[in-house]
């Protein structure tokens, strides 16, 4: 279904998207989240089910002031009205299609139009607006989401196309909280084995240094001892 998007394939079976296409799709896009957008800004639900883009639609979400949905997909959140989370968005953004498929499935009973990334081999069945990008990669997701909601703000006109987007992309690429506890454990453990052997290094000097004392002192015992002597015997010469 992708096959128009792809650029060319290598020898080992990657399939390499066309760059030019991703651009345009994102234009296409933007143009229409843009649109969609005008009366209310909450019109437009972002949706993904995948870990990687929960950073990525939250803040694309809070910049452009769009709904956004991360986690499990409840079923009938487009078509059961008695359900809690039950919206009626006018266009939905979803970033995988085969992961998202309950809520594309959902949006076609209610006639939503839809726009997925998708990929080289992601289906697009009931979606209207295909953005060829790579939705396995967080740096990938990250930047496609910047760059559309850098694109709505200046179709909107609340940035201007003459200065850069103060918002960086970092911001909507994925952090794994695992990752930054294990390093808090593990520079904690560092730290109480650098106070044993810190507390240890103080003893051996400190016990050093009573060693050294001592000795000092001895020395200034044989010397005064030395000195008593030799008086002592310069008398008896005499």
């Amino acid at each position: 279904m992708m096959q128009g998007y792809v650029f060319k394939r290598n020898k080992d079976g990657v399939h390499y998207l066309d760059l030019a296409k991703t651009w345009e799709k994102l234009m296409v896009a933007a143009r229409i989240i843009a649109a969609t957008t005008i009366k209310n800004k909450q019109d437009v639900l972002v949706v993904s089910a995948r870990p990687y883009a929960q950073r990525a639609i939250l803040k694309f979400a809070t910049n452009t002031g769009a709904n956004y949905l991360g986690g499990k997909w409840v079923p009938g959140t487009l078509t059961n009205y008695n359900t809690r989370q039950f919206m009626e968005p006018r266009l939905i953004v979803v970033s995988d299609p085969r992961i998202d498929h309950q809520a594309i499935k959902e949006a076609s009973y209610m006639n939503i139009p839809v726009i997925a990334l998708c990929d080289s081999d992601s289906p697009t069945n009931w979606v209207d607006v295909a953005i060829p990008s790579n939705n396995r990669s967080k740096h990938s997701i990250a930047y496609v989401f910047w760059l559309l909601a850098r694109e709505v703000l200046q179709l909107r006109g609340e940035i201007s196309r003459e200065e850069d987007w103060d918002v960086m992309v970092d911001l909507f690429m994925h952090r794994d909280p695992e990752a930054k506890k294990n390093q808090a454990v593990g520079e904690e453990e560092e730290g109480a084995e650098a106070e044993p052997e810190a507390e240890a290094q103080g003893a051996v000097a400190q016990t050093m240094g009573k060693f050294d004392q001592e000795e000092g002192d001895d020395d200034e015992e044989g010397e005064g001892e030395n000195e008593t002597w030799g008086q002592d015997t310069a008398t008896y010469d005499k």
